[in-house]
C-alpha cells in the first residue's frame, strides 16, 4: 500500500498531517526495538500452547455449569494451564474474582490473621488497597480484622532500601506484598528479576514468610514471571494482560499451593474452597483470551513505547523513558497541569471502538482521594489491556496509557491524544 493512502485513513479519522510527519521518524526508529517485542510474544506464545496441550484441553472444556459449579472439568483444567504456564503448584482463576482489587483482597484476606502485620517493602500501594488494608480507614479493612501494616518508602532513585526493610521484618511479618507495576505514581516499574533479588532477600532474613506480587499490567512482558524467582503468589486481572481482551471478568491467584487454598476458603467458605463456583459458560473467552494474551501485550508494548518517545521528544516526563528495559504495559507521562491530562484522555477516548463520540471528564470515583479521569471506550467495561489511559486530577498531574488490543489501535490513540493537545492549545506546536 502506497503511504498516502494510508496516511489519508488516518486523516479521515482526524490525524493532521503535522502529526503523521512527527510520529513517522519516532516509530521508524523503533522498528528493532519492536522486533525484540515479538521475539518475547513468540516465547510465550510457546509457553501457553504447551501448557494447553500439556493439559490436554479440549473442547469439552468450554462447557458452561450452573449453580454450584460441582466437577466443573473446564474451570478445573483451566486452572491447571495457569499453575502451569506460570511455573505455580496451584492457581485459583474464577469470574467471581472481579478485579485485581478483589483478587488481592482475597489473597491477603485468606492469608492474613489477627495480629499479623502485612509489610510492603515498595511504598505505598495502589489507591483502591489503601482501603482494603485500613490506610485509609474503611468498613471490613485487614486493619478492622486485627492485621497492622508497616510500608518501607523506596530509595530517591526508585530502588529498593534494603537497610530499612531489613529492620521493618520483625515477629509479626507474615505477608510481604510487592506491587510490580507503578499505579499512580510515576516511579519505576520492577523487573522480575529486581523482585527476585527483594524476595531473596526478604527469605533470608525470614524464610517462613509469605511474598506476594501484585503482578497487574506484568504478565507476559517478559519471558519469566515472579513465580520463577521464589514469589508464594502472584495475583491479577482477567480484563487486564491475561484476558487477552476476551475475557469479560475474572481474577487469578497462582502460587503455592497452601497458598491458594487458603485465598479459595475465603473467597468461598471454609470447607468448600476451590471445589465450588460456576464457570457460567466463560470458560471458552477465558481460555481462547489467555492463548493470544502474549500477542495482545506485545501490541500493548509497543504501543507504550512509541508513546514514551513521542511525549519525551516533546519535553514531557515520561517513566519508563524512551529507552530503558519495560517491565510492564503502562506508560506514565506527567504534564504538570490538569488541562494536559483531561486533554490526553480525551483523545484516547476519541480513539475507542466504543464510546468514541463520548466526552471523558473528572469524577469522585470509590476508592480514590482525589478526582480521577478515565478514557476507555471497550468492549469489556474497565478493561486495560484495551486502549485506555487515566489518572488522578492532582499534582504532578500525570496520565497512566496502557493497552491497545492491537499495536495499530495503541498507535492510533497515541496520535489521537496528541491531535487534541494541539487542538486545545495545550501544545503550541509538534518542535
Amino acid at each position: 500500500m502506497e503511504q498516502n493512502v494510508l496516511d489519508g485513513m488516518y486523516e479521515q479519522l482526524g490525524i493532521s498531517k503535522e502529526v503523521l510527519d512527527y510520529a513517522a521518524d519516532i516509530e521508524k526508529s523503533l522498528k528493532e526495538r519492536f522486533e525484540r517485542i515479538d521475539q518475547t510474544a513468540e516465547y510465550n506464545q510457546l509457553k501457553v500452547l504447551k501448557g494447553m496441550q500439556d493439559n490436554k484441553v479440549s473442547d469439552i472444556h468450554f462447557a458452561a455449569t450452573t449453580g454450584y459449579g460441582y466437577n466443573d472439568l473446564g474451570r478445573d483444567t483451566l486452572e491447571d494451564v495457569y499453575a502451569s504456564v506460570f511455573h505455580a503448584e496451584s492457581a485459583l482463576v474464577r469470574p467471581q474474582l472481579i478485579s485485581g482489587t478483589h483478587a488481592l483482597h482475597i489473597a491477603l484476606s485468606g492469608n492474613l490473621r489477627p495480629g499479623d502485620e502485612l509489610l510492603s517493602p515498595v511504598g505505598k500501594p495502589y489507591d483502591t488497597l489503601e482501603e482494603v488494608i485500613g490506610i485509609r480507614d474503611s468498613v471490613g479493612s485487614l486493619k478492622e480484622y486485627g492485621v497492622s501494616y508497616r510500608q518501607v518508602d523506596l530509595l530517591p532513585d526508585g530502588t529498593f532500601d534494603y537497610e530499612n526493610i531489613a529492620k521493618a521484618i520483625n515477629e509479626k511479618t507474615k505477608l510481604v506484598t510487592i506491587q510490580r507495576s507503578k499505579g499512580y505514581d510515576p516511579r519505576p516499574t520492577f523487573s522480575v528479576k529486581q523482585i527476585g533479588e527483594l524476595i531473596a532477600f526478604v527469605k533470608k532474613i525470614k524464610p517462613e514468610v509469605i511474598c506476594m506480587v501484585d503482578n497487574c499490567y506484568g504478565e507476559f512482558v517478559e519471558t519469566i514471571e515472579p513465580t520463577d524467582v521464589g514469589a508464594d503468589m502472584i495475583v491479577g486481572s482477567l480484563i487486564k494482560n491475561p484476558g487477552g481482551g476476551l475475557a469479560p471478568i475474572g481474577g487469578y491467584i497462582a502460587g503455592k499451593k497452601e497458598c491458594v487454598d487458603r485465598a479459595s476458603y475465603r473467597l468461598s467458605a471454609p470447607g468448600l474452597g476451590k471445589e465450588v463456583g460456576a464457570s457460567l459458560g466463560l470458560n471458552q473467552q477465558l481460555y481462547q483470551g489467555f492463548f493470544l494474551s502474549p500477542t495482545v501485550v506485545a501490541g500493548a508494548l509497543k504501543g507504550a513505547i512509541f508513546a514514551a518517545n513521542v511525549y519525551e521528544r516533546l519535553g514531557y516526563g515520561v517513566v519508563p523513558n524512551g529507552s530503558e528495559s519495560r517491565h510492564d504495559i503502562i506508560q506514565a507521562i506527567t504534564f504538570g497541569s490538569a488541562q494536559g491530562v483531561i486533554s490526553f484522555c480525551k483523545g484516547i477516548q476519541a480513539a475507542a471502538p466504543v464510546d468514541s463520540f463520548v466526552t471523558p471528564e473528572p469524577w469522585d470515583m470509590p476508592g480514590y482521594d482525589s478526582q480521577v479521569i478515565m478514557a476507555a471506550g471497550a468492549f469489556v467495561q474497565g478493561s486495560s489491556i484495551e486502549l485506555s489511559a487515566d489518572g488522578p486530577i492532582k499534582p504532578p498531574y500525570a496520565v497512566y496509557f496502557q493497552g491497545g488490543l492491537t499495536w495499530y489501535h495503541a498507535k492510533l490513540g497515541i496520535l489521537k491524544s496528541l491531535q487534541q493537545l494541539l487542538d486545545d492549545g495545550v501544545l503550541k506546536n509538534l518542535r
